[in-house]
């Protein structure tokens, strides 16, 4: 009889890469997305990449030709639905209708309190981090289907699972990635397409220095000094925080992502994990153990005022 182990083994879903497989990734000129395609590339895949910024996607193309990779690169957009679609169509094209993976990698993050958060603002969270995955994976799914094969990945964030202060509209964008995840899944079972979510928690990029409204990351920093002396006041512990990680350590977890679905919510930060699972069991419980941070971060945020 097979142990519990081996049947879990056997059901494995793997979608081993090679020089035929085609990843398709948006947000591809910088960060994650440029350490992905480079990481990728050498395995020698065929690679679509899309970003805004034309002659940073066009360095990055460069680098991902250098090491074996079969590149498409176009400048896109991917919050209109137009470029997105087209994104896809011009992919298909290229690589004889065919798509192995998506990434859906492009995002952005912004710096404000509810009451300072502008509509706008609000509009472009959604628009840049959520809506691309209708654009996206509409067109993808009945080539992924008729392959009987595929795997479309989304990019969210520690915060789709959690949160932290003065970027609420991010936060709640980020959710709704997940959410998204999660029901597509429902909808592919046993389709032999596949779909994850992955969220990391601190990367080191000029993500968080790019952000709407002001610098996120400069928030963070202050915030951090000042919970030490918050926490060392009250007597009580720091808060709980994960370690930055690079952009390349991210992006070698997500090759193997891609290559063995695990068929659960990526974390790629040690501490990630129990960090939600704390705030899944009790909000309260979460606020009490980041208690030195939410302040820090309060006081940072009311100096800039």
């Amino acid at each position: 009889m097979f142990s519990i182990h081996q049947m879990l083994m056997s059901n494995e879903v793997r979608f081993p890469l090679d020089h035929n497989s085609v990843v398709a990734i948006t947000g591809a000129s910088s960060g994650i997305g440029a350490a992905l395609v480079l990481e990728l590339a050498q395995r020698g895949v065929c690679l679509a990449l899309c970003a805004r910024r034309a002659d940073r996607l066009a360095e990055v193309a460069q680098h991902a030709r250098a090491r074996g990779a079969r590149v498409f690169e176009l400048q896109a957009d991917v919050s209109d639905e137009t470029q997105a679609v087209a994104f896809i169509e011009r992919t298909l094209e290229t690589f004889g209708g065919r798509l192995d993976v998506l990434v859906h990698n492009a995002g952005r993050g912004h710096c404000a309190a509810v009451e300072d958060t502008p509509t706008k603002q609000l509009h472009s969270m959604f628009a840049v981090n959520v809506f691309p995955l209708w654009y996206l994976v509409r067109p993808v799914l009945p080539v992924m289907k008729s392959q009987r094969r595929g795997h479309i990945v989304a990019i969210s964030s520690i915060v789709g699972k959690i949160a932290y202060p003065y970027n609420a509209a991010y936060v709640a964008a980020k959710h709704a990635v997940v959410g998204f995840i999660a029901a597509l899944r429902t909808e592919l079972v046993e389709t032999g397409v596949e779909a994850t979510v992955v969220c990391p928690s601190g990367v080191e990029t000029e993500w968080a220095h790019v952000t709407e409204g002001n610098p996120i990351g400069d928030l963070f920093a202050e915030g951090i000094a000042r919970s030490r002396t918050i926490a060392s006041e009250r007597g009580i512990p720091r808060a709980p925080l994960q370690r930055m990680k690079s952009a390349e350590d991210v992006a070698r977890h997500i090759v193997g992502v891609i290559e063995a679905p695990p068929g659960h919510d990526v974390y790629t930060h040690e501490g990630s994990e129990e960090l939600v699972a704390l705030a899944i069991k009790s909000r309260r419980d979460y606020e009490r153990a980041m208690l030195p941070l939410l302040l820090g971060m309060r006081q940072a945020y009311e100096a800039r005022r």
